[in-house]
């Protein structure tokens, strides 16, 4: 039979206390598309801009349901932090997406790619 010891106690609270504590680049991807948009047309970014907008809706739409569910079944609100800040992240994501597309949309924002 395995048994969580003291030592390996100690050890998961060190490193949630770092996980929690320490800012890190945990998404690259994303930014490194972004810095290589000159590769590109504005007309062939804007396309893919908006499936990646879609996609977030429907994640928040994920979100949201885990939320309503968890406030239903009663689960504490620390049990569904990790869902509040996936929410908040993604809402934010959202947010410049839209903003981004209609700048794009309306000329505001072009750049000669390709």
């Amino acid at each position: 039979m395995y048994e969580l010891t003291d030592t390996g106690r100690a050890t998961a609270r060190a490193w949630m206390d770092e996980l929690l504590a320490t800012r890190r680049r945990e998404f690259p991807e994303f930014p490194a598309a972004l810095s290589h948009l000159p590769m590109i047309t504005s007309e062939e970014a804007l396309p893919a801009l908006e499936r990646r907008a879609a996609q977030v809706d429907t994640d928040l739409a994920e979100l949201d349901a885990v939320l309503a569910a968890n406030t239903v079944d009663g689960h504490s609100r620390v049990a569904a932090l990790e869902t509040e800040y996936l929410r908040a992240v993604a809402v934010a994501e959202r947010d410049w997406l839209r903003a981004v597309i209609d700048d794009l949309r309306s000329g505001r924002l072009a750049w000669q790619g390709a």
